[in-house]
């Protein structure tokens, strides 16, 4: 196969299983009063709070679509925002009580897909479709971090 088969494969692959897995996540979120956007912003701060920014690099998505989310979620009693001690205007997004208790409403469904998933691809090949998809974004990431310029006096010439 060439690269370029195997890139636009890949691509249209991946595009697939996102279609799938948002189809999925709005099912499980939706019983708990949630989107699958809201359940991937709280989802990123469960175990400890973050600027939006990070929420946003932790996730793969805009800032400022996680910043919607995120000031959505505080209205609704979902999260709060916290002091940030690192960045006085970069306000830190926690969960509420009421945040965790809409995840905990979601985790039966959770695990039951994921034991399903595994049943069907059988514990080896799951592990090993983790640690491919996991390379691949890893890949991903080293590409677009090595085409962008590089600011002056990094050692680099203009």
């Amino acid at each position: 196969m060439k690269d370029t088969e195997a890139l636009s494969r890949t691509a249209l692959g991946v595009f697939r299983l996102n279609g799938q897995f948002l189809a999925v996540s709005e099912q499980l979120a939706r019983p708990a009063g949630l989107t699958a956007a809201w359940w991937q912003v709280l989802g990123a701060v469960l175990h400890e709070p973050l600027p939006v920014a990070g929420i946003a690099r932790a996730m793969g998505i805009t800032r400022q679509s996680v910043q919607r989310i995120a000031d959505l979620l505080v209205e609704k009693g979902l999260a709060e925002y916290r002091t940030n001690p690192a960045h006085r205007r970069a306000k830190l997004v926690a969960p509420t009580e009421e945040g965790r208790a809409a995840i905990r409403r979601i985790t039966p469904g959770h695990s039951g897909l994921a034991a399903r998933l595994a049943d069907e691809l059988g514990e080896e090949q799951f592990a090993e479709t983790v640690r491919v998809l996991e390379r691949l974004s890893e890949a991903m990431h080293a590409l677009e971090t090595a085409s962008k310029p590089q600011p002056l006096g990094t050692g680099q010439e203009p």
